[in-house]
């Protein structure tokens, strides 16, 4: 199931690439600008905001909803339904501990949070009118680049005398797996939507969002299956993460296939089956596509100003440049699909449009969380990356479950801290922590790769006890027997 229409109604108006760029010209009127910002997601709505706050004349253009994916199909309304997932997994673990629970998974309440509370039901009058009330100027299109300094929207086009801004995002990478394109398929934006839920669900592709999605449904009672090609969920990740997640979502009756490639798609009757390379097949009521996602760069007319449209990301310098005259923001450089990140390159990029001193660029302690029960949350390096890099490495773990808060905390206490070492230069350069509350642990480490703490240092100090982040001196302990 595609997106809904009434989601959709945005302004398509942009010229076709193959167009002769002197004809264009001559068919557009021309207004002169200081800055065009291609793509209001998170990234681009702060540019374009800081820009206009600092009195330039600047040009947004989103042919979608301002705010891009976060707030209307990602960070926010998917985890209200992790934790709407969440409390009934939590309900569920009350026997034993604290009495006794009858747990009624009901979507409705969630659905409705969404709509009333995350999406404003996919409505953007909020976010345009704050970008607005800043002085800037918005425009409901399609951005194409038309060279040097010119962006083309709805027929015209703004002259930029001091910068164009690419922050256009991604979208769903869709495999070209036969029949794929024949079927009735969910995104991540049909999962949001969803008011009823199906009998069944198939996930294919087992990164974050299709394991967190997964385990939302399949807490309120739909079956799922998940299908991973690589031989491992999150295969981006530490093998012991994947490992750790497709043990707890099987224990919670999910059907897990890693190492599972899909050669087929079809849909017979009203479900969906895919074929897999074994010949087996998974069937289901619906199919939920989450096989990562792409930058679409060849209908931006990146071409027109030196830039590759066949390429995956755009490459920026590390203040954003990607070209003369040109900066970009967010998912679309490559860098990371986490509003964190949008957020943090638009500071660097609106500093240096402004010609103001700031900081460069710096990923080395990139975090990234993934939202299931246990939490997945990762910065740095994996310790195969810094092997890859030719880095002399040590690790240390310790399991959740061994530390006294883990313990204490008792059923759904899965989980792992482990800490990559550079032992030449005695830092850390990559931390991995799943378990409750996995992401707020990682903080800490997070902090000790970005300012390059010693370990020796990490080891003298006093950690809080009892508390889920001690975990990480256990760690320690682990790494210098090592």
């Amino acid at each position: 199931m595609r997106r809904p229409p009434s989601v959709t109604s945005v302004t398509e108006g942009a010229p076709r690439l193959r167009e002769d760029d002197a004809r264009r010209t001559r068919n557009t009127m021309t207004e002169s600008v200081d800055a065009v910002v291609i793509g209001m997601g998170p990234g681009g709505e702060e540019v374009a905001g800081s820009l206009a706050a600092a009195g330039l004349r600047v040009v947004g253009v989103e042919r979608a909803l301002v705010g891009g994916e976060c707030p209307y199909w990602g960070c926010v309304p998917t985890k209200m339904m992790i934790r709407a997932a969440d409390l009934l997994a939590e309900a569920r673990r009350i026997p034993g501990v604290a009495g006794s629970a009858s747990v009624v998974p009901d979507w409705r309440p969630v659905a409705r949070r969404i709509r009333e509370q995350a999406t404003d039901s996919w409505d953007d009058r909020v976010a345009v009118d704050r970008f607005v009330g800043k002085g800037g100027t918005f425009v409901r299109g399609e951005g194409v680049i038309a060279g040097p300094a010119r962006v083309e929207v709805n027929g015209t086009t703004y002259s930029a005398a001091r910068a164009i801004v690419i922050a256009t995002g991604t979208s769903p990478a869709i495999p070209p797996i036969p029949g794929l394109d024949s079927v009735r398929y969910w995104t991540n934006h049909d999962a949001v939507q969803v008011e009823i839920l199906p009998g069944s669900l198939a996930v294919l592709g087992g990164g974050a969002a299709g394991l967190e999605l997964g385990q939302v449904f399949a807490r309120f009672g739909v079956q799922v299956t998940i299908v991973e090609a690589a031989e491992r969920l999150l295969p981006l990740e530490e093998p012991e993460a994947g490992q750790a997640i497709a043990e707890v979502l099987e224990r919670e009756g999910i059907e897990v296939r890693a190492g599972a490639r899909s050669v087929e798609v079809s849909q017979p009757e009203d479900r969906v089956a895919l074929t897999l390379a074994s010949g087996e097949k998974v069937t289901a009521d619906r199919l939920l596509v989450a096989t990562g996602r792409r930058a679409g760069l060849e209908r931006l007319g990146i071409e027109s100003i030196g830039l590759d449209p066949a390429a995956h990301w755009i490459a920026t310098d590390s203040h954003m440049r990607a070209a003369d005259g040109v900066w970009a923001v967010g998912d679309v450089t490559g860098e990371g699909a986490f509003t964190h990140v949008a957020m943090y390159q638009a500071t660097i990029a609106v500093a240096d449009i402004l010609r103001r001193e700031a900081a460069p660029a710096d990923y080395r302690a990139l975090p990234r969380v993934t939202f299931t029960d246990p939490e997945v949350g990762a910065v740095g390096l994996t310790e195969a990356e810094a092997r890859r890099r030719g880095l002399a490495v040590r690790t240390g773990s310790a399991l959740v479950a061994h530390s006294a808060r883990g313990w204490i905390h008792g059923p759904g206490n899965e989980g792992f801290i482990k800490l990559v070492e550079d032992r030449e230069r005695g830092v850390l350069v990559g931390a991995t922590s799943v378990g409750p509350r996995g992401g707020e642990v990682l903080s800490m480490p997070a902090l000790a790769i970005q300012a390059a703490v010693p370990v020796a240092a990490l080891r003298t100090m006093i950690y809080a006890y009892p508390t889920f982040y001690r975990g990480v001196e256990d760690a320690l302990r682990d790494l210098a027997g090592h």
